[in-house]
């Protein structure tokens, strides 16, 4: 049997796909320790440069908050790192009452210092205060009649010396290798805008509430909800009369919007006198009471739990697990039924 001929062919040689990295050795224990070391030096650097601010604060923080805290507007402005940090502390003054932009000073000498008014007050963040686009607005603010405070690690910089307040967080020593990278100077900057942001809400009326109805989603929002918001009213709110049949109360339930799963009972004045439910049916039939020609006050809950529509609605949550019902009449001060509050609705909210 003759053999096989050996290709002589060449067999094409692997090569690296371009932008594919080579992966890179496991670490070794002592690397993986000295990263985390390291890592928490980061940590230590910029805790330390957050806790020197404390012994910074004095009389020009205080004519910084009374400025924001009187202002018809407060306006946010900063570059790069230093102008993220604005971002975020312009939108903290929002979420807290206070009227708040952020402006962008590329953007301000382009047309948009027209969001600037008298009035108004400028916070301008820049660690080394030497940012020419933050600079080259100060006679502008200065003619708009807009007070600045400034943030700024150096109180001798162009920054400071055009400012009205400044706030002066120190000489800090960057956390990275190179002493470049701005991570300790952003955490003061940010820890010292978050401090005046909590000043000013302390010093003003502005409580849960009103803190709720600038977060009217998620958590914070559902925490602070009246029963009123949520309760079935009007022609959702399904009522009979106390001298209605058996009858009468199924049609009622069956044809109010949202099909709830109750009805209240009224008398003559609107005030609540009991309620029927679909486990209030159910039973009947259990029993082979199913003349629908009965009274409704002879087979309604005659002691039905019951709320106001001022109450938390967590707070009616409560009541309604505890009692293992599905629905809440709900009353004002004279007793007159003005709502069903629904475990539907409930869920749909996201209480349950």
């Amino acid at each position: 049997m003759a053999r096989a001929s050996r290709s002589t062919a060449r067999k094409p040689r692997l090569r690296a796909i371009p932008g594919q990295a080579t992966p890179a050795p496991e670490p070794s224990r002592d690397e993986r320790e000295a990263t985390l070391a390291y890592a928490r030096s980061v940590l230590e650097a910029e805790a330390h440069a957050i806790l020197g601010l404390t012994g910074r604060l004095g009389d020009s923080f205080l004519r910084a908050l009374e400025l924001v805290r009187d202002s018809t507007q407060t306006v946010v402005t900063g570059v790069g790192k230093a102008g993220l940090i604005g971002q975020k502390l312009s939108a903290t003054l929002a979420s807290t009452g206070v009227r708040s932009v952020f402006l962008h000073p590329t953007e301000a000498v382009h047309g948009d210092l027209g969001r600037v008014g008298r009035g108004d007050v400028i916070l301008a963040l820049s660690n080394s205060g030497a940012t020419e686009e933050l600079v080259r607005l100060l006679p502008s603010f200065k003619r708009l009649g807009a007070p600045v405070v400034a943030l700024t690690g150096d109180p001798e910089s162009p920054l400071a010396r055009g400012a009205d307040v400044v706030l002066d967080i120190g000489r800090i020593e960057e956390a990275c290798p190179m002493g470049m990278v701005p991570t300790a100077s952003t955490a003061a900057l940010h820890a010292i805008g978050d401090a005046l942001a909590m000043a000013v809400l302390r010093a003003r009326p502005f409580g849960s509430a009103e803190y709720a109805l600038l977060h009217p989603g998620g958590k914070i929002g559902r925490s602070v909800m009246r029963v009123f918001e949520l309760m079935r009213s009007g022609p959702s709110n399904p009522v009979v009369r106390d001298t209605a049949r058996l009858s009468e109360a199924v049609v009622v339930m069956t044809n109010t919007p949202g099909r709830p799963g109750a009805t209240n009972v009224v008398d003559r004045q609107g005030r609540l006198v009991g309620i029927f439910t679909d486990g209030d049916l159910r039973r009947l039939v259990e029993q082979g009471r199913t003349n629908f020609d009965l009274p409704i006050r002879e087979v309604m809950g005659k002691r039905p739990r019951c709320v106001g529509p001022e109450v938390l609605v967590l707070e009616a949550t409560r009541l309604m697990r505890e009692a293992r019902v599905d629905q809440l009449p709900v009353v004002d001060a004279e007793g007159k039924c003005v709502g069903l509050l629904d475990v539907q609705d409930l869920l749909a909210a996201r209480f349950f």
